[in-house]
């Protein structure tokens, strides 16, 4: 399980930008409210250690034992039907006491990115096999289907989109991407019509504002899409350099309580208001880094596995990030998506922490010419 490994092998300008991203997102969670930054250092240290022990796991061990992680994952969903807690009408956590609480979503995407590996890997030579892709669909679906009726659309779609990727890294013919556009763009026209039919029932009444406040903005705009909008002014209003960390005016949106959970799926608009537009800028760069070293690693992976693995992290931090910075500039829908590394939430950070430790553990495995 642990093996002798080159110490210049191990990618430093990874763990680098993630421990920068870390101590920028705990810096601006302080700012947001600091009542949250002891729990959330702690969890930090925690999650840190939880990355350098996994880069030392064998990763070809992990895939060895996909279905029980498989099996785990299913469980650990399952279970928060009978044992979860509620929180505003959803069940998606396990509560430990007021301590702290678990959120085995953010978890499923990790076992899933594994599982997934091997699963195309096993695939590879028939993946374009109309049976295989069926397989892939019920083995996916199944998770995915738990996950959307807790219920959380957000961490469905983000969850749904690093595993399109990953197929499409493991081969999907062109063919069978176009025929697919064909069928899912009057499919989506469909849905968009149905949803704002009276009586509908795909989607809770919470998510169907939420999607309706995003294409007629103006006349949610004092509702559902209130926390968005509040969003862009406090971005907007940072301009180039911001007002400043710890700012405890009412001129800002944060001390104002224009936004609520500030420090979790809004925690851009608290970079963009007290940094500005150059702190905006840092973050996205400092991620943008730590994705291409993801991808880096990927390329020079020492097998099928291996890429799929350090592609399906790369995607998972990058659609994440898309999504979370896209709510709070409403170009996309209001969802509950953390920003990777720099939100308060530590199921998020660890999830994070854990999947670049397998980044890390396959670029630790030379590729072999």
């Amino acid at each position: 399980m642990l093996k002798g490994y080159r110490l210049r092998n191990y990618n430093f300008k990874l763990v680098i930008f993630v421990l920068i991203a870390c101590i920028f997102g705990t810096i601006v969670i302080n700012s947001a409210d600091s009542s949250y930054t002891l729990k959330q250092i702690i969890g930090l240290v925690g999650c840190l250690i939880a990355m350098i022990v996994v880069s030392l796991i064998d990763y070809h061990v992990l895939c060895k034992l996909w279905l029980v992680l498989y099996g785990l994952n299913l469980i650990m969903l399952l279970g928060l039907i009978p044992f979860g807690k509620i929180v505003n009408g959803a069940k998606r956590w396990y509560g430990i006491g007021d301590i702290m609480t678990l959120q085995p979503s953010e978890f499923s995407k990790i076992f899933m990115i594994i599982t997934l590996a091997v699963l195309l890997t096993k695939l590879k030579e028939k993946l374009n096999n109309w049976k295989s892709l069926l397989l892939i669909a019920i083995f996916c679906g199944i998770p995915l289907f738990i996950i959307y009726n807790q219920p959380d659309l957000s961490t469905t779609i983000d969850i749904f989109l690093l595993l399109l990727a990953m197929i499409f890294l493991a081969g999907l013919s062109y063919k069978i991407i176009g025929i697919s556009a064909l069928i899912l763009i009057p499919i989506t026209n469909v849905f968009f019509w149905y949803i704002q039919q009276p009586g509908q029932e795909l989607l809770t009444e919470s998510q169907r504002g939420r999607i309706l406040a995003f294409r007629y903005p103006k006349d949610y705009a004092l509702t559902t899409g209130w926390q968005q909008s509040n969003s862009v002014m406090a971005i907007g209003s940072g301009m180039l350099t911001g007002k400043g960390l710890t700012s405890d005016t009412v001129a800002t949106v944060k001390d104002a309580n224009l936004i609520s959970e500030q420090q979790t799926d809004f925690i851009f608009s608290v970079v963009g208001e007290e940094l500005g537009f150059i702190g905006c800028v840092f973050i996205i760069a400092i991620i943008l880094l730590i994705v291409l070293q993801c991808i880096r690693i990927a390329r020079k992976a020492q097998d099928t596995e291996g890429m799929l693995i350090a592609s399906g992290v790369a995607a998972l931090i990058c659609f994440q990030t898309f999504i979370n910075i896209g709510v709070a500039t409403q170009i996309l829908p209001n969802t509950g998506l953390p920003l990777p590394f720099v939100s308060y939430g530590l199921s998020s950070l660890l999830s994070c922490c854990v999947g670049i430790g397998l980044v890390l553990n396959v670029g630790l495995h030379k590729k072999k010419y």
